[in-house]
Parts: C-alpha cells; sequence; structure tokens
C-alpha cells in the first residue's frame, strides 16, 4: 500500500516549529507534548518525527532506531508523568486511531498516553 503523506497537517506544522507546543520530550526521532484538547487529566501525544502516516506504516517502514526511540519515549513519558502502575501511578491507556473506521483525526501516526483518573470502558460490547 502506497500511504500519502500531507506536509500540511498540524503535527507536520508542530515539527517544523510552525505552531507552537508544550513539549514534554524531545529525542532524535520522536517528538512528546501535551494535547491541547485533553480528554483526562494526563494526555500526551507521542508522534515520530518521520513522515509517517498510520501504525502499521511506521511498524513497516521506519527503520529499528525510530521505533526503539518512538517506544522508550513512549515509556519515559510514562515514568516523566508518574503514572506507570506499580510504582505509585495508577496506570494509563494508549491509542492511535487509524483510518476512516478508527477516526483518525491528523494523518500523521501519534499515540495518545492517557491517566491521571479512571478511564473506563475502551468501547461498548457489541453483541
Amino acid at each position: 500500500m502506497a500511504y500519502v503523506y500531507d506536509d500540511t497537517n498540524v503535527f507536520a506544522r508542530i515539527l517544523r516549529g510552525e505552531i507552537p507546543n508544550k513539549t514534554v520530550l524531545e529525542t532524535e526521532h520522536t517528538l512528546a507534548f501535551h494535547d491541547i484538547g485533553p480528554q483526562a487529566p494526563i494526555h500526551v501525544l507521542v508522534i515520530p518525527k518521520g513522515r509517517y502516516v498510520t501504525f502499521d506504516h511506521f511498524a513497516a517502514e521506519a527503520s529499528a532506531e525510530e521505533i526503539a526511540d518512538f517506544m522508550r519515549t513512549a515509556a519515559a513519558v510514562c515514568e516523566t508523568l508518574g503514572i506507570r502502575p506499580g510504582e505509585g501511578g495508577q496506570g494509563y491507556r494508549t491509542i492511535a486511531n487509524a483510518g476512516t473506521h478508527g477516526v483518525q483525526e491528523v494523518p500523521h501516526y501519534h499515540m495518545h498516553i492517557l491517566g491521571g483518573r479512571v478511564l473506563g470502558s475502551m468501547l461498548k460490547r457489541v453483541d
């Protein structure tokens, strides 16, 4: 499948410094920042600096260094924000939406890390 990356998306603009953000962590390959419309007391977005549209695109085409950096940055965000379960935190949820059915709003791969309260069921059960 050919993924089409839109250089005008909001995350591309943040990465170019055109739009400010409240950075939590930044590395060579990854940026983590607070969501401007938080859905929980803690809501951070973790994005690769590369031009990836969805999780499967990132997982299939990113370099091993990009993938390792992204995952370790996400872990560091959980540690930095004190939400890792078993270490004084009460846990968190990660979400990555993809495509129309996944209700992806920004066509740049990103992981949401949410915490700070009980988040409820992820989806309603379908019988």
